[in-house]
């Protein structure tokens, strides 16, 4: 099994909103928990390798529900091991979804027709660290951050830095 990062279809934010989450990034760290690097985004599908016929649908069907109005609905825990990610759950148009679960159904190595919206805040973060990140990620987001956008969606392949816009941007 590869351990090199997976190629994935991304759906990216306003720079205002990145600049958002960074700054919540930056307050977990001030606070003594992983540094987060990772540029915000909204996974909808990843794989090894991707399929070219995965890139091919996801540049047919995201154009038209680009840009996209995502509603933060609560927290989820991801991981069953020792290493958890934390994500805010999100919510999104039907037409979205439906797009997201075509794409994905059509990716050999993906999840089938499965989606779960999300943004990942919290990478390998130790299972007893959860809480704690958890209440201080609630801490210090403001109550008026519910909404996010997907303004460019993107394939994105970590091994060569290379970024296709699909959708947007």
């Amino acid at each position: 099994m590869s351990t090199a990062s997976p190629d994935n279809i991304l759906l990216y934010l306003p720079e205002k909103q990145e600049e958002q989450i960074r700054e919540i990034f930056a307050g977990l760290a001030e606070r003594g928990f992983p540094v987060q690097n990772q540029r915000p985004h909204i996974t909808v599908t990843f794989a090894p390798e991707m399929d070219p016929d995965v890139v091919e649908l996801a540049a047919e069907l995201l154009p038209a529900v680009i840009p996209a109005t995502f509603r933060r609905v609560g927290n989820v825990i991801f991981g069953t091991k020792r290493k958890r990610t934390v994500a805010w759950l999100l919510e999104t148009s039907d037409e979205l979804e439906i797009a997201a679960r075509k794409i994905s159904a059509a990716n050999p190595e993906g999840r089938g027709p499965r989606w779960t919206p999300h943004l990942t805040m919290g990478l390998r973060l130790p299972r007893e660290d959860v809480g704690g990140y958890l209440t201080a990620m609630d801490e210090l987001t403001s109550s008026h951050f519910k909404e996010l956008n997907a303004v460019e969606a993107a394939y994105w392949r970590p091994r060569t830095q290379e970024k296709t816009v699909l959708a947007g941007g």
